[in-house]
């Protein structure tokens, strides 16, 4: 059977998750399911439990999923894990979730659907969290980083660190790759040129795994990220790549 060229895949990161994997990717092959073929991607991100067999174990179980594994030898942080498997993905359309299983898949329709069917000029939908199932500290931090961010930047967006998006992968491609870059995705789509659309999506608990990230930590590695963020949008280009016109000799007899 020839396998169908994908229309937008799924990436996820994942950092010891063997318990969500079945959950969460039983979920994503619901959701994506009557919109076209789809492919998933997932970066296991140098775990240390059983994530790896999980999500092969998924793959044999599955092959609807069209599931591709790839593999840090160690962790190398959410942003190379997301950037990995979007490398992989052949679909013109990547969509992202966190792979902890508090992003709820059955959301991702509602943020593929504008890019699919949508105007060319729309690079990006982010997914904004209402009613946020996180600690009160958490949320707290969360809601004062964002405040920051959003003057500093002026991205329009209320919370940028949530894990449901969907964008071009092209566009994607193209942006400056740092750590955490992640984080920063409404901003660095909008530095190119792009339209940036947002959608609130739900929030779930935690139900199995530990979160790998502590409020000071988030904080610290934040503070440098945000003023490089706002350098590169200093020296955003003055002529986007779309504005310019190409005019070609013709080709010889």
């Amino acid at each position: 059977m020839t396998r169908q060229t994908p229309r937008f895949a799924i990436a996820i990161p994942m950092l010891n998750e063997a318990e969500t994997v079945p959950i969460l990717l039983g979920g994503c092959v619901a959701a994506a399911e009557g919109h076209g073929p789809f492919e998933i991607c997932v970066t296991n991100d140098g775990s240390t439990d059983g994530t790896g067999a999980a999500l092969k174990a998924f793959r044999d179980a599955h092959p609807q999923a069209n599931l591709t594994i790839i593999t840090h030898p160690r962790p190398a942080g959410q942003s190379a894990a997301i950037h990995a498997a979007i490398r992989a993905a052949s679909a013109p359309i990547i969509a992202t979730l966190d792979g902890d299983g508090q992003n709820p898949p059955e959301e991702l329709p509602k943020l593929l659907a504008p890019l699919l069917d949508g105007p060319e000029t729309l690079g990006l939908v982010a997914g904004q969290r209402v009613k946020r199932d996180d600690p009160l500290p958490k949320r707290l931090a969360s809601r004062a980083a964002n405040t920051i961010r959003g003057v500093l930047l002026k991205d329009g967006t209320r919370d940028t660190g949530c894990g449901l998006k969907a964008f071009r992968r092209d566009a994607y491609l193209a942006l400056p790759y740092f750590d955490h870059m992640h984080r920063y995705l409404p901003a660095l789509f909008q530095r190119d040129g792009w339209q940036v659309a947002h959608a609130d999506v739900a929030h779930k608990p935690r139900v199995a795994g530990a979160s790998k990230y502590t409020n000071l930590g988030r904080a610290i590695v934040g503070l440098s990220d945000l003023m490089g963020v706002a350098w590169l949008i200093r020296r955003r280009r003055k002529v986007l790549p779309s504005q310019t016109q190409i005019d070609r000799p013709e080709a010889s007899n």
